[in-house]
């Protein structure tokens, strides 16, 4: 059987990163799936992924 083809190539990963390095970026993201995802700020150590979803400070359940 043949082989599939590569999803992403060391080559888009290379200029990814060269071009997310180029604007500052402090994280660049690379899923299985091939979606690649440049963080361009820093978000703080303990902030949730999805904001929408979090709770309000200060609720009590």
């Amino acid at each position: 059987m043949p082989r599939t083809a590569a999803t992403i190539t060391q080559a888009d990963v290379a200029r990814t990163i060269r071009a997310a390095k180029q604007a500052g970026a402090v994280e660049v993201e690379i899923r299985p799936d091939g979606t690649m995802i440049v963080h361009l700020v820093e978000k703080p150590r303990n902030a949730p992924d999805k904001p929408a979803l979090a709770w309000p400070e200060g609720l009590v359940i």
